[in-house]
């Protein structure tokens, strides 16, 4: 008797080794696989703009670090006595302005240094819908622009829809010609609930959609089926977390697993068992020490 429906995936020709470095982009499940990626012994830089969502803030990032662009403080909000940035994540923000300033600009100079170095781009696609900035005291070049995070702002300060197809393939195309980079695209598993069940899928529709369509610009992109794996394959709330919404560690080492296989000849993940080993005999902490 079959009770599941396997997601079948062949082994892709784009292949991962412990040479390849790795830059990971996205929403939350990017950290989740980088983590992973790193206790492996990969060379990874994930996440250095922290969690991104939407498709147009991911690739703003990775326009202004491809061009090595700073942002300056119109970038930069004061709410509840911190200061953030529309283009990072909330880990950037803090009391002042400066630091806050000098370490925005550092994850932008750090990325362009990884990407020189040629590195294999994991993006993953959390959400289509958008906040785009409506407040009337932000520079009039950031009005009516996509923001990465609302950092518990008011509402009324943005408009938020959901992004086309068309409008995702048109953000991308020209960047991913300018970066010239192997790219490995998934959509998050992740449910966001927030817009309803009908909403979240209509989401990520589009978002898989906008994937499908920017895989045909070029043989140097892939797409891993990590959002079918869970959602077609596992199916079951044990597969979840304690909020119904994320994959729990279970199905997370499942999908890590299947992305061995996708993306890693047999020598490479038979390096990745021997790099995890040693990476959890780091993490024993001695319950007797002896002098």
């Amino acid at each position: 008797m079959q009770l599941t429906t396997p997601v079948n995936i062949a082994p892709s020709p784009l292949r991962i080794d412990h040479q390849t470095p790795l830059l990971l982009v996205g929403s939350c499940f990017t950290d989740e696989i980088g983590a992973r990626l790193q206790a492996a012994g990969f060379d990874c830089l994930c996440n250095p703009f922290g969690t991104l969502y939407n498709p147009f803030s991911i690739a703003r990032c990775l326009e202004k670090a491809f061009s090595d662009e700073a942002i300056g403080s119109e970038y930069l909000v004061r709410h509840d006595g911190l200061w953030h940035s529309w283009l990072h994540h909330g880990r950037f923000s803090g009391p002042d302005r400066e630091e806050v300033l000098q370490g925005c600009n550092a994850a932008i100079h750090a990325t362009h240094r990884f990407l020189q170095r040629q590195p294999f781009i994991l993006c993953t696609f959390g959400t289509a819908y958008t906040f785009f900035l409506n407040d009337p005291s932000a520079a009039p070049a950031l009005q009516g622009q996509p923001v990465a995070n609302c950092h518990k702002l008011p509402a009324a300060l943005f408009h938020r829809r959901c992004l086309s197809v068309a409008e995702i393939v048109d953000c991308w195309q020209p960047l991913l010609h300018a970066l010239s980079a192997t790219v490995i695209f998934t959509v998050s598993p992740i449910r966001h609930l927030a817009d309803g069940a009908h909403g979240n899928q209509l989401s990520k529709g589009t978002l898989l959609l906008a994937t499908d369509q920017l895989l045909q610009t070029t043989d140097h992109l892939g797409y891993f089926e990590s959002y079918e794996i869970l959602l077609d394959e596992l199916r079951d709330y044990r597969f979840y977390a304690r909020d119904m919404c994320h994959p729990s560690d279970l199905a997370v080492d499942i999908i890590w697993e299947r992305f061995q296989q996708t993306y890693m000849a047999d020598e490479t993940r038979n390096l990745v068992r021997q790099k995890e080993k040693e990476w959890r005999q780091r993490q024993h902490r001695p319950l007797h020490l002896t002098l």
